[in-house]
Order: C-alpha cells, then sequence, then structure tokens
C-alpha cells in the first residue's frame, strides 16, 4: 500500500479515536470521569505518550540511516563511474566500446530511477534488472593488454567495476528494508488510546476537535516520513539524481 494512503488512514484511525473519546465523555456516568479518574487516565495516557514517543523516534532513526546509506551508495557508485571511465580512457581507444556502454548503463540507471515521465513499476525491480555494470565487465574480458601501462589501467578497471557490482546489489538489498506491518498496527493503536484519553477530557467544541485533527495529522505525518524514508528509489521523497547526473556529463570526455 502506498504510504500516503497509509498515512491518510493512520490519521482517521488516530482522529477517530479523539472522537470516540469525547462520545463516551457524554456517555459516561459522572463518576466515571472524576478527579481521581483523570489522574488515572492522565498517568496511564502519559505510559503511552512515552512508548510511543520512544517507538516512534527509533523508527524515525532507522528510516534516516536507511535513507542516507542509499544516498551514500549512490554518491560513491557515482563517482566510481568516473573513475572507471578514466581508467578506460588511460589504457586506450580499444576500450571505446566499453565507455559507451558504461555511459548508457548510467543513463539507462538514471531513467529508471528517476523517470522523467509516470514511472512503471518499482525502481528497485528496475535496477534489478539492469545489467550495465555486466555489460562492461564483458566489454573489458575482451581487452588483451599489450604493455604494462595497459595492463595497471586494465587491473585498476576490473576492480572498480567488479566494486560498482557490488555496491549495486548492496543498495538493492538495503533498498529492501520495509515497516513490519504488526509494529505499524501496534503504533497507531498506542495512538488511538492515547487520542482516547485526549478526547474523554476534552470540551465538546469545534476548536478542541480541530486541535486534536492537527495533533493526528502532524502523527501521521511522521509515519508517512517513515515509511517513505524506508523506500529512498520509490515514493515521494527520494535520494537526489545530482550524483548521477553529474557523473554522466563526465563520462567520455
Amino acid at each position: 500500500m502506498h504510504s500516503l494512503t497509509i498515512g491518510l488512514i493512520s490519521a482517521g484511525s488516530i482522529f477517530a479515536g479523539g472522537l470516540l473519546g469525547m462520545a463516551l465523555q457524554q456517555r459516561l456516568p459522572g463518576h466515571h470521569l472524576s478527579k481521581e479518574m483523570q489522574d488515572l487516565v492522565k498517568l496511564s495516557a502519559g505510559t503511552i505518550a512515552t512508548l510511543t514517543a520512544l517507538v516512534l523516534g527509533l523508527l524515525v532513526s532507522s528510516a534516516k540511516s536507511s535513507f542516507d546509506t542509499i544516498n551514500t551508495g549512490i554518491v560513491h557508485g557515482s563517482a566510481k563511474y568516473i573513475l572507471l571511465d578514466r581508467e578506460l580512457a588511460r589504457y586506450g581507444p580499444e576500450t571505446k566500446d566499453a565507455r559507451e556502454e558504461l555511459k548508457r548503463a548510467v543513463a539507462g540507471a538514471i531513467e529508471r530511477v528517476w523517470p522523467t515521465g509516470k514511472a512503471e513499476g518499482s525502481a528497485v525491480t528496475a535496477v534489478e534488472r539492469v545489467n550495465g555494470v555486466e555489460l562492461v565487465q564483458e566489454k573489458l574480458r575482451e581487452l588483451t593488454p599489450q604493455n604494462d601501462a595497459q595492463r595497471e589501467a586494465y587491473a585498476h578497471a576490473q576492480q572498480i567495476a567488479a566494486d560498482l557490482g557490488e555496491t549495486r546489489w548492496l543498495l538493492i538489498e538495503e533498498a529492501q528494508n520495509q515497516l513490519p506491518v504488526p509494529l505499524l498496527l501496534i503504533l497507531v493503536f498506542w495512538l488511538m488510546l492515547l487520542f482516547v484519553s485526549f478526547g474523554l477530557f476534552a470540551p465538546r467544541n469545534v476548536t478542541a476537535v480541530v486541535v486534536l485533527l492537527i495533533g493526528a495529522s502532524a502523527i501521521s505525518a511522521a509515519i508517512f516520513l517513515v515509511l517513505e524514508l524506508n523506500q529512498p528509489l520509490d515514493g515521494m521523497i527520494k535520494v537526489s539524481s545530482a550524483p548521477m547526473q553529474n557523473a554522466l556529463r563526465h563520462l567520455g570526455q
């Protein structure tokens, strides 16, 4: 399910908890809303709020770490594309086909992960199917170094190409990280209970309803942020294409 849809469902569920609390306020007998009960509800709500804040904070931190890992991998990979092209150029004109294949591979990766039009399917799946680096390695295997300089450039190019292949699969595996559904359900349930306690003693007016709605939306925005950061190659919040675009401009020069 799309992260925006999940965020909206979460906001609606949490806000519904607040409205449920306001409805219970009107139906419960008076002694159930005494000062002692208010203190008990506040104590329980404080415990739930602490647990929720701790879990949500950990999820945001974990999602941000995953996002940064993907972004760092793309930056490093982009630099290696340039270095590989430089080594191929240093080897000599025999690497023309390999350099053209490398440029096509980078351009294809940019188009699949950051398409100019509407994306079709998951970017991670598209990257899995792209074998541009493997094609470059095939071109490299066709070369036969003739002197020490070519042998040195060839060895460096082979190593960089191998590193690029490893980086690609590491990024693909890292992008598989998903938020466990039971954890998300438990988190939303805790937030609903928290908002039930808010509504239970809230004044019955439009301002209180608006405040509950704003609070539910703000917390759901955090859930949306976690879901988006967990899929840095898809969704509305994506890693920047600037490193790859810059690498593409330097290839073939």
